[in-house]
């Protein structure tokens, strides 16, 4: 088992990135970084958001 954490950039644009990371203990959670605020999410509430993002269009 690895003690580093592994990230990987999901989409970004000039202002905005989302990235994800899997955690040394196997944890896999999600940020979005808007300017100077980031939300991290657990997997169960990524899931959640991606659904509220989509219910935006």
């Amino acid at each position: 088992m690895s003690n580093e954490t592994v990230t990987q950039t999901i989409a970004e644009t000039e202002n905005f990135i989302a990235w994800r990371a899997e955690e040394p203990d196997g944890e896999v959670t999600y940020h979005i970084e808007l300017n100077n605020v980031t939300v991290h999410f657990f997997h169960e509430e990524w899931v959640e958001f991606l659904q509220l993002v989509r219910s935006l269009k």
